[in-house]
């Protein structure tokens, strides 16, 4: 994975100011230099400047970026971030149309397949990427995102130019680019955060490329077009059908994410998830003669806090640690002290350029940071809820006007101060963009009321909540250089899956019983069966005493900026409430503690951002 930034001039060439561009690429990179430790490269053509830094996870001695190539009397290049996990069929494909290759990286690969078949190169890629290319031929930028986008890429127009990057911090390195923002963002922030509506960026006047799609910038102006869309199919296959076609799928999944030149680990939290992709890998590796090495997270004090609820049931660590065992991987167990969660708070921050998931995020960032110190790419368990249908929330009506992970939105609205709460109307917002995704979901003719809730519930949960814990797992491992991949995100296995009614997803009442079921064989029945559980997160009162008393001092300083948006009263009521840890007011994790780590999240990023609020 790497990081890069870039600016193209549709009007006029850049040429005349050759070192001033490069310059400016130069520092945009920079800012995004985490993504890409390994090595840093620039490029300015007649139109496009290019900055990139490279994490080198294939032929790490070749591939260096901007790569450029030469084919029909013109040069393309290109700045990328991602893993093709069909490159080896697409190189042998390319190779049939007469292309040659210089290295073994998919860098190329990409970039041939762009010349090669043009603006819809993006649907002959399975992977997680987002790229730029500089198109001197059609004189045009080429930008292009994942299915579901794994991988970032944000951009903004300024007259005749079109600026990207792959973390919003590169774009405000631009001059001019200033982090205002409006109503828009605040609702973002206060009504559907720590998610985020798709392809918005919170900031004026900055997007994001929308999952599955592509975009072109040239003199005609901008225009963004979808390569991928799901489809509503209606569902034929037996069950016994669909379990074996879902385990064909994973067992080809995890071979193919396996590929490597650097050290490759998983995460492995004991739950079914996590312990399915582990015992794949361990089981592909012992293949070839090799062991694999897993991870698992911990906080100091949980062996004594913990308290069961129906979103957490039980502890990771003790079931980590017997599925490492069955499994006979390299095992280690990662543990987190609480004044570190309290501490990382504004790296979380940094590592998003927006308030997250507070210690959800930040506890993030020293495993990854630890397991870096070893290894340079890990592959995960992310995504397997909102495929499956594992959440708490699918077995539950809709909700109306709001998301399922975050039904009752008035204790966000009481923490506004009233003048800009009236102001901003967070309830219509939120009703809002909820209605906007309803109404995208493919229809199916025919479909009964119940499955065509189901459908939407999905959809939901795909284009939501999975994308913000998509995006809180690629900024927080990219942050120290790591690489995440996501086997459950492949988008062969959801389009097949999302068709599928809860029926089969969930036969006989078994959550996820169908994920369960094509893993047989993999795993112990009590582990297949396991209770569902979520990321960890600490019980040890210590860290909410750290939030509180840090929030309290920001409330006592008047010179804090998020004192113009706040009802002091109401936040002060929190500070002295004692919280119910089992009620989250985001996904499963965000309770009382995270509400106030969110607060100071948000006064981080006005002061570090030197954010202007325009409302």
């Amino acid at each position: 994975m790497c990081g890069f930034a870039g600016f193209f001039d549709s009007g006029k060439s850049l040429e005349s100011e050759r070192y001033l561009w490069l310059s400016l690429v130069r520092r945009m990179a920079g800012r995004v230099a985490h993504r890409g430790p390994d090595d840093r490269g620039a490029v300015l053509t007649e139109r496009c400047a290019l900055g990139h830094a490279r994490l080198a996870v294939m032929d790490p001695e070749n591939g260096a970026q901007p790569m450029t190539c030469t084919y029909g009397g013109a040069k393309y290049t290109i700045a990328y971030n991602g893993e093709v996990y069909n490159a080896p069929e697409l190189r042998e494909e390319l190779l049939s149309h007469g292309f040659s290759f210089e290295t073994s990286c998919d860098t190329e690969v990409v970039l041939k397949s762009y010349v090669c078949f043009g603006e819809r190169c993006a649907e002959k890629l399975n992977g997680i990427f987002a790229f730029a290319i500089d198109d001197p031929k059609e004189q045009r930028l080429y930008l292009c995102r994942d299915r579901f986008g794994v991988k970032p890429l944000f951009y903004t127009l300024r007259g005749s130019r079109a600026v990207f990057a792959s973390e919003i911090k590169g774009l405000l390195e631009y001059p001019g680019i200033e982090p205002v923002v409006g109503r828009t963002g605040l609702c973002e922030i206060f009504g559907v955060g720590p998610a985020r509506t798709p392809g918005c960026g919170v900031f004026e006047g900055i997007h994001e490329i929308l999952p599955g799609h592509f975009a072109v910038f040239d003199r005609d102006g901008f225009r963004e077009k979808p390569y991928f869309v799901l489809e509503a199919l209606p569902f034929e296959d037996s069950y016994e059908t669909a379990v074996q076609t879902v385990r064909a799928l994973l067992e080809d999944i995890v071979e193919r994410q396996l590929v490597s030149d650097v050290p490759l680990c998983t995460f492995l939290s004991g739950g079914l998830d996590s312990s399915v992709i582990t015992a794949l890998a361990a089981k592909k590796r012992a293949e070839r003669g090799q062991s694999l090495d897993t991870y698992s997270f911990e906080y100091r004090g949980n062996d004594r806090y913990f308290t069961a609820s129906s979103y957490q049931p039980d502890r990771d660590e003790p079931w980590a640690e017997r599925v490492a065992a069955l499994l006979h991987t390299n095992h280690t167990k990662l543990l987190c002290e609480n004044d570190l969660l309290a501490d990382l708070l504004p790296d979380a921050v940094i590592s998003k350029d927006l308030p997250g998931m507070a210690d959800i995020d930040s506890s993030l960032i020293y495993f990854c940071r630890e397991v870096k110190t070893r290894h340079s790419v890990a592959v995960c368990g992310e995504c397997a809820d909102e495929v499956f249908g594992g959440y708490p929330w699918f077995q539950r009506p809709l909700p109306k006007n709001t998301f399922p992970w975050s039904p009752e939105i008035s204790n966000r609205v009481e923490i506004l101060n009233p003048d800009l709460r009236d102001a901003l109307d967070v309830g219509s917002y939120v009703a809002m963009r909820r209605q906007q995704t309803e109404d995208a979901v493919p229809v199916l003719p025919g479909e009964s009321a119940e499955d065509r809730a189901y459908r939407v519930l999905s959809v939901l949960n795909l284009y939501w909540f999975m994308a913000t814990l998509l995006e809180r797992k690629d900024r927080c491992s990219m942050y120290s250089g790591l690489e995440v991949r996501v086997p459950y995100a492949d988008h062969r296995l959801i389009q097949y899956v999302v068709n599928t009614p809860r029926s089969i997803r969930t036969p006989n009442g078994v959550v996820k019983g169908l994920l369960r079921d094509a893993s047989r064989g993999l795993l112990p029945e009590d582990v297949l069966f396991r209770k569902k559980s979520p990321y960890p997160k600490t019980h040890n009162p210590v860290y909410e005493r750290l939030v509180k008393a840090r929030l309290a001092a920001v409330l006592k300083d008047s010179s804090q900026p998020i004192h113009r948006l706040l009802s002091e009263e109401t936040v002060t009521r929190l500070l002295n409430e004692t919280f119910d840890y089992g009620k989250p007011w985001f996904g499963q994790l965000m309770a009382g503690p995270q509400m106030l780590a969110y607060l100071l999240q948000i006064n981080v990023w006005m002061l570090r951002y030197h954010v202007r609020i325009s409302v």
